[in-house]
């Protein structure tokens, strides 16, 4: 979930897990340094050790996952039978692959085994890159540093693996809420936080508002609400807040913003469809606030330090030719029109100005956590192990046994005074 800072529930009423990434202000980026690499940010061991493993420490964290979030759900509809009686639930299950390091469980691996490992389709020189994807050949450690075709073959297999291995979860996961008799009324969403290069562009993993880092999938089941459709407009994972508010049958707090748009629109076929995204990006690889406004066919993208760039995603999805150098008046237009709005929405100096001393809070905060006794804001789950399994002093071994079974034999013996609360074993 990677929440930085004390805070680590953001309005979660619990966590089953800790995050796979710090919680406090270690990895601060540094603005001031300008174009200095810092020692926390990706290299390219990723690629030049990919491979099969038994173990990793992204497979240990996704396994753990996997089986808190499995436990959740029987855990869920063991503590009543009833159906009306139990508390809607929302379950964030957050799995860090097909995350680099690319490295995936020999199973997976062997998968692609007989399949030929495409290259990457645009292959841009490091002399013809855009600023940004400058910073970020450097911030990754690739400048003058080319990786080997059987390098990157191995790297995007592993990653493939890696993608069959969510989906092998997913899978898992659809089935508990099967046996669970949960599947018919639980709206089910899958998405992912950013996107991979694997070598295209000569570039990888995030870090740009470019189509292979910045886009993800999103789907939505929900059949009792809505019919199989495909959605052609833009939309952010933004937009999931809103919608699921919608889909619960609550209410937008007019006094407060919200960054995103209800997709209820989109998933019924209603003609009101937005077609827009919005982008602010300010972290790894940035010496500058890098905005994106992505309407229809066009994407722009625009930050103070460099040239703009637009291009026209229907026409030309890779992103080749960068419409503001072209000499079309109506080209000339449509960029102007995004330079304008771009001054109209964003304050750069402003902004700028709030994330220097944001970073320098926070480099500070940091260095003054670390003299004397240092108390880490990583998530704690708790596990009240008098609670687990069997215990002698918490009910009758008949009972306990009888009310952690599902499904149930039979309706709970009458004659038996006792509640799932009172066991509270249900509750671990």
């Amino acid at each position: 979930m990677h929440f930085v800072g004390s805070d680590q529930l953001h309005g979660y009423e619990e966590r089953l897990t800790s995050d796979i990434y710090p919680a406090d202000y270690g990895w601060t980026v540094n603005w001031d340094l300008g174009e200095v690499r810092q020692d926390w940010y990706h290299n390219m061991s990723s690629v030049l050790d990919a491979g099969p493993c038994v173990r990793t420490n992204q497979i240990d964290f996704d396994e753990e996952v996997m089986y808190k979030a499995q436990q959740y759900l029987y855990d869920h509809v063991r503590k009543s039978v009833d159906k009306t009686k139990r508390q809607p639930f929302c379950l964030t299950v957050s799995l860090t692959h097909p995350h680099d390091p690319y490295t995936t469980p020999k199973h997976f691996w062997n998968m692609y085994e007989d399949h030929e490992i495409p290259l990457p389709t645009v292959n841009i020189k490091q002399e013809d890159q855009d600023p940004h994807s400058v910073r970020l050949m450097k911030v990754i450690d690739i400048w003058d540093n080319p990786m080997s075709e059987e390098a990157i073959r191995r790297a995007r297999r592993a990653y493939f693996g890696n993608c069959s291995y969510v989906d092998a979860n997913v899978g898992k996961l659809l089935q508990v809420l099967e046996e669970c008799d949960l599947a018919d009324d639980t709206i089910v969403i899958f998405t992912g936080d950013h996107g991979d290069f694997l070598g295209e562009r000569g570039l990888w993993y995030k870090m740009s508002f470019l189509e292979p880092a910045a886009r993800v999938p999103l789907l939505v089941y929900a059949p009792k609400y809505f019919s199989p459709r495909r959605v052609h407009e833009s939309v952010s994972t933004a937009d999931l807040l809103p919608t699921l508010v919608n889909l619960a049958g609550g209410q937008l707090q007019p006094d407060l913003e919200m960054d995103g748009c209800s997709l209820i629109p989109h998933l019924t076929g209603a003609a009101n469809k937005h077609d827009e995204v919005i982008g602010e990006y300010m972290a790894e690889g940035t010496v500058a606030p890098l905005m994106m406004i992505r309407r229809g066919v066009y994407k722009f993208i625009f930050s103070p330090t460099d040239p703009p760039q637009l291009f026209h995603i229907k026409d030309d999805p890779h992103e080749i030719m960068n419409l503001a150098q072209s000499p079309s008046s109506e080209h000339a237009q449509i960029l102007t029109q995004f330079l304008k709005e771009a001054q109209q929405r964003w304050d750069m100096r402003a902004i700028t100005a709030q994330v220097l001393r944001s970073q320098r809070q926070r480099r500070f905060t940091d260095s003054a956590l670390r003299i004397g006794q240092w108390k880490p804001w990583d998530h704690q789950p708790f596990r009240d192990a008098s609670k687990q399994y069997i215990r002698s002093v918490a009910a009758n071994l008949d009972d306990l046994e009888y009310l952690s079974r599902f499904p149930r034999t039979a309706e709970f013996p009458p004659s038996v005074a006792i509640s799932v609360k009172a066991i509270g074993k249900l509750d671990g």
